[in-house]
C-alpha cells in the first residue's frame, strides 16, 4: 500500500472517531428517579374487654368489674363509672340488675364491650301472721286491781276491763272465771266475802260493757291464793284483784 493510501485510511478512522465522539456528546446521562416513599401503616383499631364477677348477686351485694384494652387514649363505663385506665378493675353495687358498657377510643377509631350484673329481688315479706287465742288472751285480757278492803272498780280497773271486754266481744264462743282475791290481812271468812264482792263487781262491770252475763261465772278465794307472799304494801297490792281464767 503507497503512502497516499495509507494516509487516506488513517483520515478515515478520525473521521468516524470525531463522528462517534460528537454524536455521543449530544445526549445528556440520565439520572433514575428516587423510588416511592414507604406506605405510613394505619393507626390499629383500639380493643377492649370487659368482666363482671360475679354476675348474680343479691341487693346490697357488690360485684367486680375488670377490664384490658390495647390501642386507646380513652376510656369509659356506663353507668356510674366514668372515665378509667387502660386496665383495671372497680366495684359496683347496682340497685337492679345492670349491663356496664366500656367504650375505648384511639386514633384507630373505637371499641366497645359490655358485662351484665343481674341483681336478684328480695323475697317478699312474709305474711303477718294472725297472733293465737292464747296471745291474744295474754295481750288483752287484763286484771282489775282494788284498793285496800274495797270493791269499787277504780280508773285504772275500768281501763283495763274495757280491754277484757272488747276481747270478750271478739270471741263471743270464750267463756271465763272471775276470781276475787284479797291480801293476807283479815279473818279467812271477811277476805272469801270481800274477794266475792269483788268478782262481782268485775262481772257487773263487764255486763255494762255489752259482755253477755252468761259467759262468766265469779268465784272469791279472798287470801287464799296470793299471786305474791310477801309481807308488804308492794306486795299486798297484786294480790287484791278480780282475776280472769279462761273456762274453755
Amino acid at each position: 500500500m503507497t503512502l497516499a493510501s495509507r494516509l487516506s485510511v488513517r483520515a478515515g478512522l478520525l473521521a468516524l472517531f470525531g463522528a462517534a465522539v460528537l454524536i455521543s456528546g449530544c445526549h445528556k446521562k440520565v439520572t433514575p428517579p428516587p423510588p416511592p416513599p414507604a406506605p405510613v401503616p394505619a393507626p390499629a383499631r383500639p380493643t377492649v374487654t370487659l368482666q363482671a364477677n360475679p354476675t348474680t348477686i343479691d341487693k346490697g351485694q357488690s360485684s367486680t368489674l375488670t377490664w384490658n384494652s390495647t390501642d386507646a387514649t380513652e376510656l369509659s363505663i356506663e353507668p356510674g363509672v366514668g372515665t378509667v385506665t387502660a386496665q383495671g378493675s372497680t366495684k359496683v353495687s347496682p340497685t337492679d340488675s345492670t349491663t356496664y358498657t366500656i367504650t375505648a377510643t384511639g386514633p384507630g377509631g373505637s371499641a366497645t364491650a359490655t358485662a351484665a350484673v343481674s341483681v336478684n329481688a328480695p323475697p317478699p315479706p312474709p305474711a303477718p301472721r294472725e297472733p293465737s287465742l292464747d296471745e291474744l288472751w295474754a295481750r288483752d285480757v287484763k286484771d282489775a286491781f282494788f284498793d285496800y278492803d274495797k270493791s269499787d272498780i277504780r280508773p285504772d280497773g275500768q281501763q283495763a276491763l274495757s280491754s277484757t271486754a272488747d276481747f270478750l266481744k271478739a270471741h263471743p264462743s270464750v267463756r271465763v272465771t272471775i276470781e276475787g282475791h284479797c291480801d293476807e290481812r283479815g279473818s279467812t271468812e271477811y277476805n272469801l266475802g270481800l274477794g266475792d264482792r269483788r268478782a262481782s263487781a268485775v262481772k257487773q262491770y263487764l255486763v255494762s260493757l255489752g259482755v253477755p252475763a252468761d259467759r262468766m261465772t265469779t268465784v272469791s278465794f279472798g287470801k287464799e291464793k296470793p299471786f305474791c307472799t310477801e309481807h308488804n304494801e308492794t306486795c299486798w297490792q297484786q294480790n287484791r284483784r278480780g282475776h280472769f281464767v279462761r273456762a274453755n
